[in-house]
């Protein structure tokens, strides 16, 4: 039996992330992580979740409250930021994560210049504050790319509908950031604190 090291993977309900994960998973063991936030939202995100877990094979799937998180975001910190700030928060707590899995990475389905927080110089801020090694397999590719694969691989019917990812966020996020400014903001946070609770809180889902 050939060992594969493992990934733990940021896992939303859109067609990015899931096909990121396909394309990764002939090359690591993958254990998704959901960060979602009940109770603002129901529980349909989650559902999506769960079914593009299944339907990509996945052995386990983390469901980590996080809406404690992001609300401190948004209470202490510049909200112009919140999209940067709210991945590396993800990330890190995916590390914590990992360190359980013993896992050696960290996926993301981010690619350069789709949504605010994707680019060049706040993908370089996000990378600059989280420790892991992040692979990003979407990282050149073009939405129609993506959308194509997924209608391939059976995901893109379980992915459809609106994503509930800037439930919180700006009107007008930052699309160019310095990672010195971006620490500086995180600094403001406890933020270690809350994600240890967040993670604690987390649900295992088994299939």
């Amino acid at each position: 039996m050939i060992f594969m090291q493992k990934a733990i993977a940021l896992l939303s309900g859109g067609f990015d992330s899931p096909v990121a994960i396909h394309l990764m998973r002939p090359h690591l063991d993958i254990i998704p992580v959901n960060f979602h936030q009940l109770p603002l939202t129901d529980g349909s995100e989650i559902e999506k979740v769960k079914a593009l877990s299944k339907h990509l094979r996945m052995k386990k799937l983390y469901l980590v409250p996080f809406t404690p998180v992001l609300k401190a975001l948004v209470e202490k910190c510049n909200h112009k930021h919140y999209f940067i700030l709210s991945k590396i928060a993800m990330f890190r707590a995916a590390e914590l994560l990992a360190a359980a899995e013993k896992a050696d990475y960290l996926i993301s389905g981010e690619n350069l210049a789709q949504v605010s927080s994707q680019t060049l110089s706040n993908l370089t801020s996000i990378t600059k504050h989280v420790p892991m090694e992040i692979f990003r397999p979407l990282l050149t590719f073009d939405k129609q790319e993506i959308i194509d694969i997924a209608r391939k691989i059976g995901t893109h019917d379980l992915s459809k509908g609106p994503e509930i990812c800037s439930l919180l966020g700006p009107r007008r996020p930052s699309t160019k950031s310095n990672p010195d400014e971006i620490g500086r903001e995180l600094k403001k946070l406890d933020l270690d604190v809350l994600l240890k609770e967040s993670v604690r809180n987390a649900e295992v889902v088994f299939f």
